[in-house]
């Protein structure tokens, strides 16, 4: 059976990660153009979508480490029994890979591209300055993909264990006998 405080630890520390995820899609970083004299420059405001995004993605690769350390990564470890509980471990372990990959994608790059602020002055008033900032929703497109993956995984670690603890349907041994019967 499924170890309810690693369901409960993981569904925490993915809930965590969601919850930083919308905070820095709601913060991220805005700009505006500064006029001085006759040169302008772009002025940003805080900075703190970056460190949400980057909360965000260390709470998720701690929870997907934490499930695969226990279900030793699904191939580390005795081999699960035949069932269909192996077939929906396997399935539902590389579909959590998928989506956690897509999250921290997600997280990773909103977190840099928050961070970029440009830098430099235009002193012709007829140039266009691009003070560039994060595209809206990138952070949300993560927070999904971690809710995705927190589900994904929990229901992986249920039906590993599952598999894991399943006893064989057979009572003869099955191995292959290197001597004469």
């Amino acid at each position: 059976m499924a170890s309810r405080l690693v369901l409960a630890v993981t569904f925490v520390l993915d809930l965590i990660a969601f919850a930083l995820a919308v905070a820095a899609e709601q913060r991220r970083s805005t700009s505006r153009i500064q006029k001085d004299g006759n040169s302008s420059y772009c002025v940003y405001d805080s900075d703190i979508a970056t460190g949400l995004g980057v909360g965000a993605f260390l709470f998720l690769l701690t929870s997907q480490a934490l499930l695969m350390i226990v279900s030793r990564c699904l191939c580390c470890g005795k081999a699960l029994r035949p069932s269909g509980s192996r077939s929906w471990a396997i399935m539902l372990f590389i579909t959590s890979w998928v989506f956690f990959c897509i999250a921290e994608a997600c997280l990773l790059a909103g977190s840099v591209r928050n961070a970029y602020h440009t830098k430099y002055r235009t002193k012709f008033p007829t140039e266009n300055l691009s003070c560039e900032t994060l595209r809206k929703g990138i952070f949300g497109a993560g927070a999904a993909f971690v809710v995705f993956t927190g589900i994904v995984s929990e229901f992986y670690y249920a039906s590993y264990s599952k598999a894991n603890d399943a006893e064989a349907h057979y009572a003869r041994d099955t191995g292959v006998r290197m001597q004469n019967l």
